[in-house]
């Protein structure tokens, strides 16, 4: 928390976030954010790590005060909850009780109207599994994936003097942890920590290193609140263990930091309060002698605002904690949907496209496909591109049922530059899977192509080119290309921005992707005629790393509402019966992506009998693992194969016995590029492809 002073104020990261938000003719309008209907606040979504979902909720443009120091609040969500629930809104008959149990969105703006010294920003982190303590699990790096979430946000806002703030309800504690354990100390930018009821994890070695931030600065303060869950019952059943619940572990916190810090202690029927250095310590305990579950309640009785300002001038004005509601009046009244591409905001030193495509001019594939992700990955793209267009739609599953379906979609095909200077860029099915990966989007299917085009309002008719060698494969003619659709564009009248078609072939996912008959393959479709009838037919006829002019790259947001209920679309087209709603082909899509691994985990587990799995990880830099099952001892050779067909690492041959072996592989040495994993046992022969970063 910044240090008050009431009469006046002193006055990369994950996938290459390195510039700070600009703020347009010096006001509080951000650039990259869209405005919310609800209270004018400035939204962007951001995936900056595997599996997470982040929203960042700034305040309105006439809020926002750019001389001011900016608060950013690392909100990790409670178990079972998603970002819309947790923001929460005003419920009505037959609404999830989700939304009523938390109102973080309400409570930060009830904060807004008190803390005037800074800007208050919420950054909401929702993993897909709606669990922190799973996706710890999963991803044993949690620590450093958490630890770049945060500094690549924190980066985002460093011309507005951020500080951070770490808090969190139930499971989002471990979020907190994780980033404690990125570390041997707490960084100085972290000015409180907010312990909601979720230090479930809590352990001394955790004490020693809240013990130096608190002594370090007068800015640190730490706010834990918790009640008595070891004796709550549920269906007349105790729940937690006696050491595993928030009050053991609180308890076990304040006792730790008394060896150090000199306690004032309050007691009442009610709470057991423990405070040290002027409120900068602050623990707040409730008894529970109807050994009821206050788990949520404490966070609806404004335990939220109480976590961010205990231990400041604000504590308890116009509010009380475990009291009524101090925020109904800033409750929204529906749910608010964004509909923003997942890329961070342009940095401000971004090339424009003229200049990026005169720096890929002569590129190998391989290099020019780097230097494209990196471009779009760090949020250069025009800003026209940033606000999806959602469709609205019938369509029918497997049994013929029609649904009412919804889903967003980019206006126009992925393009690097600026609005005024940008040209839509080809690339191949790899790195555009990579952007859509960290971005929370797909590409769509060829019956989501034949759809979009319907609904466009601008429709071009296709420019094309005769091949001539392989000039359409060639940079230059990529930039041509992009000027004819700008000539077609503009004398039709069509805006940026306007959902846009008939202009590129579409990369799509498909079955096709699966085809062993042709494996490593991209799968194209689309370019319509001003007839509605697309050029291009379904198909995996080229290699993965071919591209021309003609290749287009349009996402689309994962998240598909049918019936009123959002769905990842990769559930919905694996649903046997469900799928035809997303895909007119014959069966439903088991791998609906071009990397047959999800974080590294494979979609499908080969079963007994010879096989090579996907590396792990994949991408990977500099090391990855390679593993390979097989029935009965083989002569194994492992080859590691570049783009161009040479070999450059032998990695076995040699007979090896029954069973699952794992090799690893370290490309140090090696340029970043694709590569290719080929085993061989016995007569058996699998291919696997590696994206190497650098």
């Amino acid at each position: 928390m910044r240090t008050f002073r009431l009469f006046s104020l002193l006055s990369l990261t994950a996938f290459s976030i390195t510039s700070a938000l600009i703020a347009q003719a010096n006001t509080g309008r951000l650039q990259g954010f869209i405005k919310s209907p609800f209270f004018n606040e400035q939204i962007l979504n951001l995936s900056l790590s595997p599996e997470v979902r982040i929203q960042i909720n700034v305040p309105s443009e006439s809020d926002f005060d750019v001389n001011k120091p900016t608060e950013l609040i690392f909100f990790a969500l409670p178990n079972g909850n998603t970002i819309e629930q947790t923001i929460g809104k005003a419920v009505k008959e037959g609404d999830d009780w989700h939304f009523d149990i938390q109102h973080i969105g309400a409570q930060a703006r009830f904060l807004r109207r008190r803390a005037k010294e800074y800007n208050v920003v919420l950054v909401y982190l929702q993993t897909e599994m709606k669990s922190w303590p799973s996706w710890r699990s999963k991803h044993p790096d949690n620590a450093s994936l958490v630890k770049n979430i945060v500094d690549s946000v924190k980066s985002i806002f460093k011309n507005f003097d951020p500080f951070v703030v770490l808090t969190g309800h139930s499971g989002g504690g471990g979020f907190t942890f994780s980033f404690m354990n990125a570390a041997d100390s707490i960084p100085d930018m972290v000015e409180r920590i907010s312990f909601l009821d979720s230090d479930y994890n809590y352990e001394d070695s955790y004490g020693k290193k809240l013990l130096g931030w608190l002594k370090s600065s007068d800015k640190h303060f730490l706010s834990v609140i918790a009640y008595n869950d070891s004796i709550a019952l549920y269906n007349g059943k105790p729940f937690v263990s006696p050491t595993g619940g928030t009050w053991y572990r609180s308890k076990m916190m304040q006792k730790y930091l008394s060896q150090f810090f000199s306690f004032k202690l309050e007691t009442d029927t009610s709470f057991i309060k423990y405070t040290a250095l002027n409120g900068r310590i602050k623990f707040i305990l409730k008894e529970n002698p109807g050994r009821q579950i206050y788990h949520t309640v404490q966070v609806e009785r404004n335990g939220f605002i109480e976590g961010m300002l205990s231990g400041t001038p604000y504590e308890e004005q116009g509010y009380r904690y475990f009291g009524q509601r101090a925020y109904s009046s800033f409750i929204q009244p529906e749910v608010y949907i964004t509909r923003q591409l997942g890329f961070p905001q342009r940095p401000a030193n971004a090339l424009t496209g003229s200049a990026f495509m005169q720096k890929v001019e002569y590129m190998t594939f391989e290099q020019r496909e780097s230097e494209i992700y990196n471009e779009i990955s760090r949020g250069n793209i025009p800003d026209f591109l940033r606000n999806m267009v959602t469709i609205r739609t019938t369509l029918k599953d497997v049994s013929g049922i029609s649904h009412s379906v919804s889903y967003d979609v980019t206006p126009d095909y992925l393009a690097i530059g600026s609005n005024s200077d940008f040209c839509r860029i080809p690339m191949g099915p790899l790195t555009a899977q990579r952007l859509a990966d960290i971005s929370g989007t797909t590409m769509p299917t060829s019956k989501l192509v034949d759809d979009i085009y319907v609904h466009c309002e601008t429709k071009l008719a296709p420019v094309s080119y005769y091949p001539v060698g392989n000039a359409n494969e060639m940079v230059s003619k990529f930039v041509e290309h992009n000027q004819a659709i700008e000539a077609g564009r503009m004398a039709s009248g069509g805006m940026p921005g306007a959902l846009t078609g008939g202009i590129k072939k579409d990369v799509v996912i498909s079955n096709k992707i699966t085809d062993p008959a042709r494996p490593h393959h991209v799968v194209i479709y689309g370019w319509h005629k001003l007839d509605g009838v697309p050029i291009q037919p379904l198909t995996n006829i080229h290699a993965d790393y071919y591209v021309d002019y003609s290749h287009g790259i349009r996402l689309l947001n994962s998240d598909i509402i049918i019936d009123g209920i959002s769905h990842k679309a990769g559930d919905i087209l694996k649903d046997p019966l469900l799928y035809s709603i997303l895909s007119n082909e014959t069966a439903p899509m088991t791998q609906a992506s071009y990397f047959s691994t999800i974080s590294g985990a494979p979609v499908v587990k080969a079963p007994g009998g010879y096989a090579l799995f996907q590396n792990y990880p994949n991408p990977f830099n500099p090391t990855t693992i390679i593993s390979y099952q097989i029935p009965e001892a083989s002569e194994v050779e492992i080859k590691i194969i570049d783009a161009l067909g040479r070999e450059v690492a032998n990695l076995a041959d040699t007979v090896m016995p029954a069973g699952h072996h794992e090799i690893p592989f370290n490309a140090g040495n090696l340029p970043g590029g694709i590569y290719f994993c080929r085993f061989k046992a016995g007569s058996y022969l699998e291919t696997r492809k590696l994206v190497l970063l650098k």
